[in-house]
């Protein structure tokens, strides 16, 4: 693969020293401000190994010895948990794995791949952190995930197995780790991080990889709600105290839009309206909208973000959400949108809010798309919490920086966040790795152009709705209702 070019890094290189020197070659560079986040304290559990993965029902003695026979360390490092797995077989090859957003809580857990048995049963060893923070910190995750990777030899070297450095390393993450993941094998996250990695590989899986967009969209789901509901200009942070008022005018059984009736009420026409508003901010029409909304369980994860200040939790120190790029389109209905648009208040972001750091990576590390390493990004149609738009947004800035050969997008028909088969998430990774290997440019999936993005069956081609021992119980409840309502040919 190509190696990153030396003067696009020198370029961001250059941007963060005269962030941090204020363009003056005498100016000794000031302390970089303080957040909420910074005071917050965290703790990892020391442990020094973990369970072996349990076989599948009916599996051979070999591999049974397999799973039994790998060497598992866990520990704390610099204070986030992490655990390590190597297989006696080791193909040389390390996968890191960025778990999502675990919370407001002081504990820090680790979490396995969730395509652990594949990874161990194929020889590749995997290593996951805690994160030393909690919160929405990707810049953490990045950190403590690559930090990790630097240390892996040292662990094996202290758990009496010296092993040789590792031949490839990929990464891949859900979530919050999707956005770990894409955030990490950045031109930006190589020049600013303090622990610098060079991947050669990565699977982001129903990731924030329009990383702050997110933010956005969720800030644009609720001025379009204020607007449709008749209250167009209330205050943005004041929204607890009209909630209840426009969740009653939008919804009849939230998080349901209102059915129509005969005859048609105020608020079924409100709730048809909102529905279609949500369904163009967060990918356009598509399938599996209607089931996220109905019954994937995820919108309500967006709606409870409505109201924040702008700060992600004291992630930022200033306002970073914008709504002026967003258009509201009701579908079929322009003159409706022309109103909604003209009403709906301007959310506008502090420019400093999320600016280059002196002392490392951004607070909220960029996904720009500038890589040229293989990755295959897969995301779910019906997820409303981390939507579709997310992977659109990915596409669109990796074809403005000319990267679009590197890049793989695929749509899978799930009904909430992250509910891919097991199935699913192998055939990404299985296809990434073939593809760094030498093979050729996997398929994807084109999630720009709308009317493919509209078909019936977009979707079908990379959706396995098989489903084994390791699937998650999310995926165990929707699966059969979406293939019995809208099932592939």
């Amino acid at each position: 693969m190509k190696s990153f070019p030396s003067l696009r890094l020198a370029a961001v290189a250059g941007a963060v020293l005269l962030a941090s020197c204020g363009g003056g070659d005498d100016d000794a560079p000031a302390p970089e401000e303080t957040r909420a986040q910074d005071s917050r304290t965290f703790t990892a559990t020391p442990a020094t190994t973990f369970a072996a993965m349990p076989p599948l029902a009916g599996a051979s003695q070999t591999d049974i010895d397999t799973l039994n026979g790998t060497s598992r360390w866990a520990g704390v490092l610099n204070g986030a948990a992490y655990r390590v797995e190597v297989p006696a077989n080791w193909n040389g090859r390390l996968v890191m794995y960025a778990h999502g957003y675990a919370g407001t809580g002081a504990a820090l857990g680790v979490n396995p791949p969730s395509i652990r048995r594949h990874l161990i049963m194929n020889g590749y060893a995997w290593a996951a952190s805690s994160y030393t923070k909690n919160y929405y910190d990707v810049r953490a995750g990045v950190e403590d995930t690559n930090a990790l990777a630097l240390e892996f030899n040292r662990i094996a070297q202290a758990n009496s197995r010296p092993l040789p450095a590792p031949t490839k390393l990929y990464i891949t993450g859900h979530s919050m780790g999707g956005h770990i993941t894409a955030a990490a094998i950045e031109d930006e996250a190589f020049a600013t991080a303090r622990n610098k990695v060079r991947y050669h590989g990565a699977v982001p899986m129903c990731g924030v990889t329009g990383d702050t967009v997110l933010f956005d969209t969720f800030a644009a789901m609720q001025v379009s709600a204020l607007a449709v509901a008749g209250i167009p200009n209330y205050p943005f942070t004041r929204w607890s105290e009209v909630s209840g008022l426009v969740t009653g005018t939008l919804f009849q059984t939230f998080p349901t839009p209102a059915a129509p009736t005969t005859p048609i009420t105020t608020t079924a026409v409100a709730g048809a309206r909102y529905a279609s508003i949500v369904e163009n901010l967060t990918g356009g029409p598509r399938p599996l909208f209607a089931q996220g909304l109905q019954f994937g369980g995820s919108f309500p994860s967006a709606y409870g973000t409505f109201g924040g200040d702008g700060t992600v939790n004291g992630i930022l120190n200033r306002p970073g959400i914008d709504t002026n790029a967003f258009t509201y389109t009701i579908t079929g209905d322009a003159t409706t949108s022309a109103a909604i648009n003209a009403a709906a208040q301007k959310v506008t972001a502090d420019p400093e809010a999320n600016r280059l750091r002196r002392d490392g990576l951004r607070w909220i590390p960029k996904v720009n798309g500038e890589f040229r390493i293989p990755v295959v990004a897969i995301h779910t149609l019906g997820d409303l919490f981390v939507p579709f738009n997310m992977l659109q947004v990915y596409a669109q800035r990796t074809a403005a920086r000319g990267n679009s050969q590197y890049l793989v997008t695929r749509a899978i028909r799930g009904a909430s966040h992250c509910d891919f088969t097991i199935a699913e998430q192998v055939q990404a990774f299985s296809d990434m790795v073939a593809w760094e290997a030498g093979g050729a440019r996997p398929a994807g999936d084109d999630v720009l152009t709308p009317a493919t993005v509209a078909a019936p069956t977009y979707g079908c081609t990379f959706t396995n709705n098989t489903r084994g021992q390791d699937e998650s119980g999310t995926v165990n409840a929707l699966r059969p209702a979406i293939v019995a309502q809208v099932p592939c040919p």
